[in-house]
């Protein structure tokens, strides 16, 4: 049985943790990323977690001629895909830059794998495809709303372009995981989330207003309608997250695969709102942050979380970390950015 999986993207967030647990499941990470949004540290980072030097190529999944070098001269068996560009807010100033690199990324695997018998592919979607839910924990029958920015229209379309290309080809297996809002850093504190500039996502800001690089964390609307007026999100541990696509990879290679399309939520079923996790924070590292209330972001919808009874049937995956851990694991990583400055 081939172990090695081509890991796009594996210098990122997600793409790192997920290649700590592919090692630490048996399998050989090989890192493509051409290093446009991460850093070449963090492949230092999971070798020093999983105890072993990692492979890494620098390439852009859009060079077609890049990545036939990638094919030609390495043997893998899968590909977990997750370079893309992911900042929702941007994606409504540069649309077409979302739409070449996200679309055109993907197509060129597709392509290539078609071309040198590469048979599995997981695929980096997110539960933006749902928009703002009429029903509230979403399925993987929840229908798919038109998307409201460029950003979850490519993951619309990507996941098209996968059920389409394995209704075609049947020798090629696809799965999508439909992330909901990852969260945290590895235990180590080695690897975590490394946003460059203003960060996008919630948790990186709250632990830089904590660090005291950013001076004030602005919560986005009070006045929803949900329990304290914040809007919900379903926060999965990205070790948690990570350890799903080790499950996807596994059911592929092992011919489980129900059809050559599958869709699955990855979330942990509990919706927490904005203010729960500024409190949450706050308490479990015993600190207080800078925060205000600002006015609603345009784009933003009122809540969302999953139910992931599919993923935990057919996947055996299930998400475990408690929220106070995974707080508490971000400031660790936040505190070791600092010492290492």
């Amino acid at each position: 049985m081939n172990k090695r999986v081509l890991v796009t993207g594996g210098c990122g967030f997600i793409g790192s943790h997920t290649c700590v647990e592919l090692a630490e499941a048996g399998y050989e990470p090989i890192i493509v990323d051409n290093l446009n949004n991460s850093e070449r540290s963090v492949v230092d980072g999971i070798s020093a977690i999983i105890g072993r030097p990692v492979k890494f190529i620098e390439a852009d999944c859009c060079d077609p001629v890049a990545m036939e070098k990638v094919f030609s001269e390495n043997d893998f068996s899968s590909i977990i895909h997750f370079a893309a560009y992911k900042s929702v807010n941007e994606s409504s100033v540069k649309p077409l830059e979302y739409f070449k690199n996200n679309l055109g990324s993907l197509l060129n695997l597709l392509t290539l794998m078609r071309e040198h018998n590469v048979p599995n592919i997981v695929f980096s979607s997110s539960c933006t495809v749902y928009g703002q839910a009429d029903k509230l924990p979403v399925t993987e029958k929840t229908p798919r709303k038109e998307a409201t920015t460029p950003y979850g229209l490519t993951k619309q379309m990507c996941e098209d372009i996968l059920k389409n290309t394995a209704a075609a080809y049947p020798q090629l297996k696809t799965i999508a995981l439909r992330y909901f809002n990852p969260i945290g850093a590895h235990p180590s504190a080695l690897i975590g989330e490394l946003p460059r500039g203003i960060p996008n996502n919630l948790l990186p800001y709250v632990t830089q207003t904590a660090a005291g690089i950013r001076e004030c964390l602005s919560v986005f609307g009070d006045d929803y309608n949900t329990p304290d007026g914040s809007c919900i999100r379903d926060y999965i541990d990205v070790t948690d997250l990570a350890k799903a696509h080790v499950c996807a990879v596994n059911r592929m290679i092992e011919g489980k695969s129900k059809s050559g399309y599958e869709v699955f939520n990855v979330g942990t079923g509990n919706g927490v709102s904005t203010l729960e996790i500024v409190k949450t924070f706050e308490k479990v590292n015993n600190l207080k942050l800078n925060y205000k209330i600002a006015g609603r972001r345009e784009g933003d919808i009122e809540a969302i979380w999953a139910d992931p009874t599919y993923a935990n049937e057919e996947l055996g995956w299930k998400a475990v970390r408690p929220l106070e851990d995974t707080l508490k694991s971000a400031w660790q990583w936040q505190q070791n950015l600092a010492r290492k400055k």
